[in-house]
């Protein structure tokens, strides 16, 4: 696991350390569960976006469907 330095105001640092404790858990973990929370959200909207734009798309395999198979692709 990395470690990482942040530059935090003082008493922000302070509150977050009394919020922390009233919650039995500690800043340091606030700050991992806030990252993943953050990652997964991008994660969620960047899938979001591949969909629709998947919904939205007119291509197709034609009036006739695909004339290949599997096995042609691999055909040596």
């Amino acid at each position: 696991m990395a470690n990482v330095t942040l530059s935090i105001d003082d008493g922000l640092l302070r509150r977050a350390r009394i919020k922390a404790l009233e919650q039995g858990t500690t800043v340091n973990a606030l700050v991992r569960r806030y990252l993943e929370r953050f990652v997964d959200d991008e994660e969620s909207r960047a899938i979001e976006t591949i969909l629709s734009v998947a919904r939205r798309s007119q291509a197709s395999s034609g009036p006739g469907g695909r004339t290949w198979s599997r096995e042609d692709l691999y055909e040596r």
